[in-house]
């Protein structure tokens, strides 16, 4: 088995084929993750390795045909304070329950902000104050479950009047009300990481097939970003240190440039994750303790490195594009020590594993039976991938 799983890799690094430009990282860590697996798992992935490698990249493509697809991709955690961000529950409820404003609109039409941390809305907290509402967090974390949480999809989330006279026990001057969610435009990696990871160990227990692929290759590319430092800040292509362009230089430039050159992707084996929550947590905070690293190494060296030298123009795909020079991507590289090399094994390492954990959470389900299932293109596929050839992305742009 062993000498077969190092074959496999030798036949990849010579025969795979050149990557679509910025999808390069995922689909060489989500290939290289197969090959950490146990026996049991290894048969069914190597099978369909070339659908593991290719749909790594469908969460990147559904950016253009749903608004709520990008913020799955990040989480602008500086935005909520500072680490270890102990102030930002690791819950999903108690994230939206907490960064979740709500108001009433009374008869003569004035706005009240009756729940919430809303900011800039004094005039709003005055006549909250007025009102002296008091609700237990208990029944209030229950009215959002009930009354608000089903709405986490509509572009409005409107409330029952009547709804909330009862939360607070008296009629109150309300003629409508609603809620914003102020929490999720900044991101909600993690806590996407650990539904997809029940949605994976769910597929498996069904044994479907079509699911289990489906998930296995996007729970990958949502894992690796979540290593990625840029995906863990509103800083997050350095538009407010004037360093524009470093998403893509760290994430997808040194990669391409050094990978198959440099890296050693032999990461060891997959690991059961006993605590999926915590785990993935503490990827994304992994991940944000090296951000000064990426941005303050880039800065240093650009203002001592020869402008000229800086940027360059090269042919991609039938295009010209400017780019991070060779020498200057090679400075930079070296000044990191080896950390991009690093995530992407982490990253490789983190991905079987979650795989390897939905499995075994699943009760070990035999996967020789699914072996001789064809994986068949869902039928929402042809939209993606018309929507990302022809629209702009919906929401914060991956990289500007």
């Amino acid at each position: 088995m062993k000498n077969g799983i190092i074959l496999g890799i030798i036949i990849f690094l010579c025969t795979s084929a050149s990557p679509e430009w910025g999808f390069f990282g995922h689909r060489r860590i989500n290939r290289m993750a197969v090959f950490t697996l146990p026996p049991e798992m290894i048969v069914f992935y190597k099978k369909h390795i070339e659908y593991i490698t290719e749909h790594s990249v469908d969460p990147d493509k559904r950016r253009y045909a749903t608004r709520h697809e990008a913020p799955r991709h990040y989480i602008d955690i500086d935005r909520w304070g500072v680490y270890p961000f102990d102030n930002v529950p690791r819950d999903w409820t108690d994230a939206l329950v907490q960064y979740t404003d709500v108001y009433m609109v009374t008869p003569q039409q004035d706005t009240v902000h009756l729940f919430g941390n809303a900011a800039n809305h004094q005039a709003a907290n005055r006549l909250h104050s007025s009102y002296g509402l008091e609700v237990n967090n208990r029944s209030y974390r229950y009215f959002f479950i009930r009354n608000m949480l089903p709405q986490y999809y509509e572009d409005e989330w409107r409330l029952s009047c009547d709804s909330l006279s009862e939360l607070v026990g008296y009629n109150l001057p309300c003629q409508t009300a609603f809620a914003i969610d102020r929490f999720s435009e900044h991101g909600i990696l993690p806590y996407h990481l650990l539904k997809m990871q029940r949605d994976l160990t769910e597929a498996f227990r069904n044994k479907n097939t079509l699911t289990i692929l489906r998930l296995s290759s996007e729970i990958g590319h949502y894992i690796g970003d979540a290593h990625v430092p840029l995906h863990t800040t509103e800083n997050y292509n350095g538009q407010l240190t004037d360093q524009v362009g470093i998403h893509a230089f760290w994430e997808s430039r040194l990669p391409e440039l050094f990978a198959d050159r440099q890296y050693d992707f032999f990461v060891g084996k997959a690991e059961y994750i006993r605590d999926p929550r915590d785990y993935f947590w503490k990827i994304v905070l992994d991940s944000h303790q090296l951000l000064d690293s990426v941005l303050q190494i880039e800065k240093d060296l650009s203002r001592t490195f020869p402008s000229d030298n800086q940027y360059c123009y090269e042919e991609r795909l039938g295009r010209t594009i400017r780019t991070q020079c060779q020498a200057y991507a090679d400075a930079y590289h070296t000044r990191m020590g080896g950390m991009v090399e690093q995530r992407m094994r982490d990253a490789i390492r983190a991905i079987a594993s979650s795989w390897y954990t939905a499995w075994v959470d699943a009760g070990q389900p035999d996967l020789r039976q699914l072996i001789g299932a064809p994986p068949i293109r869902n039928p929402e596929d042809e939209e993606v991938d018309a929507a990302s050839q022809q629209g702009k992305s919906k929401g914060r742009e991956h990289e500007n």
